[in-house]
């Protein structure tokens, strides 16, 4: 008897080199919050988790752009909290001037990413420390304006942007107004990032900045435009805090560490050349959902704060890994 050859095909193995894995943590994260409270697997309940996740995820793509640059960002808390008490202040319950305060609250913004920018670009100081400085700088001010408590009050046009719900639409059924803005905030970002010229220019220079300057790259100028697009990512996700929950002199405590953490999660090297846009949110949003488990859990705040610290070690040890491995 002649043997017949076996003609039948391997099996074909799933790629998972392009698959991101902080995606694959959000889904084990949000699966173990759905098997806690079932109708978080409602669409109106997954809008609702996005809507409060929505301020993480902006600041997460706002520092992904200083993270690749091969810096930090460490002052994007201390924005938010101007932000929220600056509004309040300024808008003093009257919705009259919701917009026009909105639009100097973002000059604030843009001013503070400048100096940030124009610190470390041209007077050589780490990141780390210009930005730790101007966080302690603007978190004063703040506090000094407010005198050290909430003042003033955001009108319902303000809070709208971050409580606000569309009803009766297609597909979802409710869609609050901050998951568009979180939409529309990382799809410019994105686009930024991975379809144009300065984007690639971002890269190169977070990769190595002198290679990229002997190339023709503006290196200092690309610096600069980082912390300016991380300040205005804070401005927009205090915008969202202050509607969503209020006024608070705390309403950017400890969010520049959750952002850090969030993009390297996602996938982030940490000294700079290596990230996306779709790892720092899918980082934010596998954040935001271990957050609510605890949550759900009944565990502590002061356990949430100390796992908190623990990912983020996690997170720089498995960045730094990669990095070895890579090189």
């Amino acid at each position: 008897m002649t043997a017949i050859p076996d003609t039948a095909r391997p099996a074909r193995r799933i790629p998972l080199r392009g698959l991101n894995f902080a995606i694959a943590i959000f889904v084990v994260l949000y699966a173990g919050i759905a098997v806690l409270q079932p109708n978080y697997l409602e669409a109106a309940l997954f809008m609702n988790f996005l809507r409060r996740a929505a301020p993480l995820a902006i600041l997460a793509c706002g520092q992904l752009y200083v993270i690749l640059s091969g810096g930090f960002d460490l002052s994007m808390g201390a924005v938010v909290t101007l932000v929220v008490l600056a509004a309040s202040m300024l808008i003093g319950g009257d919705p009259e001037m919701s917009w026009p305060v909105i639009g100097a609250l973002y000059a604030m913004g843009l001013a503070v990413g400048l100096a940030n920018g124009a610190i470390v670009a041209f007077l050589k100081v780490p990141s780390i420390i210009a930005t730790l400085g101007t966080m302690l700088l603007v978190n004063g001010l703040a506090l000094a304006w407010s005198g050290g408590a909430p003042r003033g009050d955001l009108p319902d046009n303000f809070r709208n942007l971050g409580r606000l719900v569309l009803r009766d639409v297609p597909l979802v059924g409710t869609l609050p107004v901050a998951v568009i803005i979180l939409a529309v905030a990382t799809l410019l970002m994105g686009w930024g990032l991975h379809r144009t010229a300065y984007g690639r220019r971002l890269l190169a220079v977070g990769d190595n900045p002198r290679a990229a300057e002997l190339a023709g790259v503006p290196v200092k100028p690309t610096r600069i435009s980082a912390f300016v697009v991380s300040a205005l990512a804070a401005v927009t996700a205090g915008i969202l805090i202050g509607g969503f929950s209020g006024v608070s002199v705390n309403a950017g405590r400890g969010l520049e560490l959750q952002a850090i953490a969030a993009c390297v999660i996602g996938g982030a090297q940490l000294l700079g050349g290596r990230g996306s846009v779709v790892g720092a949110l899918f980082g934010a949003l596998s954040l935001f959902a271990l957050f609510t488990l605890l949550n759900l859990l009944g565990l502590p705040q002061a356990l949430r704060d100390s796992l908190q610290g623990v990912i983020l070690i996690a997170a720089v040890g498995a960045s730094v890994l990669r990095h070895r491995r890579s090189t």
